[in-house]
């Protein structure tokens, strides 16, 4: 089997790994700000709709709306008004993410045990204090997995960002595409693949320890 050894040769070899890092770090570095800057638009959203009660209409509306987006499709749009550069590609992951975050966050706050919200409030909590000390500690646990869905997804579509900037590790997928070096787009695939793995891993494991904190507690 040619292309296993070609491709174990490929992530072993110890001169390609400085580009591999430089593209990783990158493929990292755009991924979390996409999904740092879709939680600055959504948590507020999701926390003040979960508090609420009001605008759950709209979760589930743009949530779908965002769903149902072509990243590639949003991805060229932008390509073209804003041209070469990481700005297209960052929109585009940008909006990929806010549904999820928005749906946990909202889901997460909206099914904290509504005895023990009413109880709080008659202890004299105020909404913000009910917000910060009671439903966003027991909430934490489902917005965490809203975080892990986001930045999966992310970084699975982070590989676009190479069709219009010279960064992540979508540039060895691309390149290998346009040089006929199948080895180096599958080097850059199974890199991605390995990224996500341990991103997930890292979020299911702060998932956990907040569970059992919670339930510790």
């Amino acid at each position: 089997m040619t292309w296993i050894d070609d491709l174990f040769a490929s992530l072993t070899d110890a001169s390609a790994w400085s580009e591999y890092w430089l593209r990783i770090t990158q493929h990292l570095g755009i991924s979390f700000l996409a999904v740092f800057i879709a939680a600055l638009l959504a948590l507020p959203a999701g926390i003040a709709i979960g508090h609420t009660g009001r605008g759950s209409l709209f979760v589930g509306g743009i949530s779908g709306a965002a769903r149902a987006l072509p990243t590639l499709g949003l991805l060229t749009i932008f390509g073209l008004i804003f041209g070469i550069g990481i700005k297209a590609p960052l929109i585009a992951l940008v909006i990929l993410a806010i549904p999820s975050l928005l749906a946990a966050t909202y889901s997460g706050i909206a099914a904290v045990d509504r005895n023990t919200i009413d109880g709080s409030r008659a202890m004299g909590f105020t909404e913000a204090q009910l917000v910060r000390r009671i439903e966003l500690p027991l909430a934490a646990p489902v917005i965490v997995g809203g975080f892990r869905n986001a930045a999966l997804q992310v970084i699975a579509t982070a590989t676009l960002a190479a069709y219009t900037a010279d960064v992540g590790l979508g540039r060895l997928i691309f390149h290998g595409l346009k040089t006929r070096d199948y080895i180096e787009m599958l080097t850059g695939s199974v890199l991605v693949i390995l990224l996500a793995w341990l991103i997930d891993l890292l979020f299911g494991r702060v998932g956990t320890l907040l569970k059992g904190k919670i339930h510790g507690s």
